[in-house]
This record gives C-alpha cells, structure tokens and sequence, in this order.
C-alpha cells in the first residue's frame, strides 16, 4: 500500500470547538459531547491547543474544547488564528460550534440563578451581555454551526448536538418535524419552513377551537379545506427529490417546521400528515408540536 493511499484511509483527528456566550449552553454543549465520547477539555489556554493534536497522528478518541472570555490569553482574532493553524498543520476534522441566545433571555437566566455575568461586574448586566457579544461577533461569522437556545427546551438542545456531531453516524439522514406558533417565534434550528396559516382556521369554530390538529374533527376540518390537498402534494413532491440529496451531502439530521398563528390547529395537523408520510416512504422522522399545550 502506497503511503499516500495509506494517508488517505487514516481519517483524520476530530476536533469541535465549542464557543458562545456566556449563560447559552457552552457547558451543557460540552456535557453532551463528552457523553457520545468526545474528550472535553474546558477553557484551556490558548496556547497549550496546539498541544492537544499530534500532526500526523488520529487521536484515541475526538476532542470538544471549550473555550469562551473566560480562558486565558483569549481573543477572537487569536482563536480563529489558531484554528486555521491547526487545519493547516495538523489536518484536523475541525467544526467551530457556537451557542447563541437572546440578550433577553440571557438576563433572564442570569437573574433567575443569580450569577453573575463575567463582563458585568462592575456596569449592568445588559451592558456586559452586549459587549460580550461584540467580542464574540467575529468566531459567531466565522462558526461551522451556530445554535440558538433561546427557545430550546433541554431535550430539544441534546437533539441537536446529537444530530450534529454523533460519533456512530446513522446509514440515513433523520428528518424532525416540528408544529410551531409564529406569535412565539420561528424554530431557529430549522432547516425548512412551511406555513400553513392560509388554510381554513378551526379557531373560529366554536366546537373545535379546544381542540387540537391531532383531533379527528380538526383534521377533517383542514383537510376538507380546498386547499390543502395541492398544498400537501406540493409540499411530498418538493420533499420527495430533496431528502436523498441530503443525505448524499453527508447531513444526518433534518429540522421541518410548519406554522400557524397559535401552533394548535393547522401546523399540527400539517406536521402529523407530514410524518405520516415520511413514515411511510421508510424515512426515520421524529416529531413535535413546539407550542401545542398538553390537554
């Protein structure tokens, strides 16, 4: 065997940088890598990254580095330097994640536990934040993956940090379907938006505005409407050709949302035909209604 041919079967060191702001998840992040089987290593100074990866050599195991304003010697201008250091001499499989969120939300989980944010000890928690996110302005453009928790429910933020970055990739892509509400906001992580407010509102039907899309009269309603059945063909045939370019892209994981104004009706019913059919076409699909409050 040739020693290029031998280069070309050894895969290459696996390495996620894991950035953002603080209070975002960056930690939660790195949790869940170090549970698929990644070896976390957290705020390590920049100047000992390189030590961590061996040019030529693939690592035991693949490496999550967290490393946010609080490491040592850290600055975004030297983190991207050394990251493109890296992807030259050492020919790392390299992904820079960041974890993102809304000013908002972040003073909202800083008060709740009542920590305090590292840039704001001495000015208001706001002030900190904002210019927290100005020094991290430059690693959020430059990231691979960006991942906003502001909307995340826990199990959702695992979801995607598996999807991404599970070591024992699956043979087919996984295509996640969610129900939404445009009045709480669209679903950051999706890949594909649909919105199905211009069918018929069961809303305004006095016997079934308590119910739900997973109702059989809703779901009658809305399939009664004249509309939907094109819309439903139009939206399998869009789907149909697109699934296995995906998945010959490499991508393992696919996020579909349907909206509508209150996330009960419509987009619920929409996204349960929807996996309906994935289903029966053999696609892996899981599926959840965002915003549909339990009865």
């Amino acid at each position: 065997m040739s020693a290029e041919t031998t280069a070309a079967a050894t895969p290459s060191p696996r390495m996620v940088i894991v950035t953002g702001l603080s209070g975002a998840g960056r930690t939660s992040a790195l949790k869940e890598l170090e549970d698929l089987g990644y070896e976390a290593v957290d705020n390590l100074p920049l100047s000992l990254l390189p030590s961590l990866v061996r040019p030529g050599e693939a690592q035991a195991r693949p490496l999550a580095v967290g490393i946010d304003i609080r490491t040592r010697d850290f600055g975004a201008g030297p983190v991207l330097a050394e990251i493109d250091r890296l992807l030259a001499e050492a020919h790392l499989d390299l992904t820079l994640l960041f974890i993102d969120c809304e000013d908002e939300v972040l003073a909202r989980r800083y008060t709740e536990t009542r920590r305090r944010h590292p840039l704001a000890q001495d000015r208001p928690l706001l002030d900190g934040i904002g210019h927290e996110r100005q020094l991290m302005r430059p690693l959020r453009d430059r990231a691979d993956t960006v991942i906003d928790t502001s909307r995340l429910a826990p199990g959702d933020f695992k979801r995607l940090i598996d999807g991404q970055f599970a070591l024992s990739r699956q043979s087919r892509l996984v295509v996640f379907v969610t129900s939404f509400a445009y009045r709480h906001g669209l679903p950051r992580e999706a890949d594909l938006v649909f919105d199905a407010r211009f069918l018929a509102n069961p809303h305004y039907v006095f016997d079934l505005r308590p119910q739900s899309g997973r109702d059989r009269p809703v779901a009658d309603f809305i399939a009664a409407d004249p509309g939907f059945a094109p819309f439903f063909q139009g939206l399998t045939d869009l789907l149909a050709p697109l699934l296995p370019r995906f998945a010959q892209e490499g991508k393992s994981y696919l996020t579909i949302a349907v909206g509508c104004t209150g996330g009960k009706h419509r987009s619920v019913f929409v996204a349960e035909r929807l996996a309906r059919w994935l289903t029966e076409i053999g696609q892996p699909v899981e599926l959840r209604h965002r915003d549909l409050l339990p009865a």
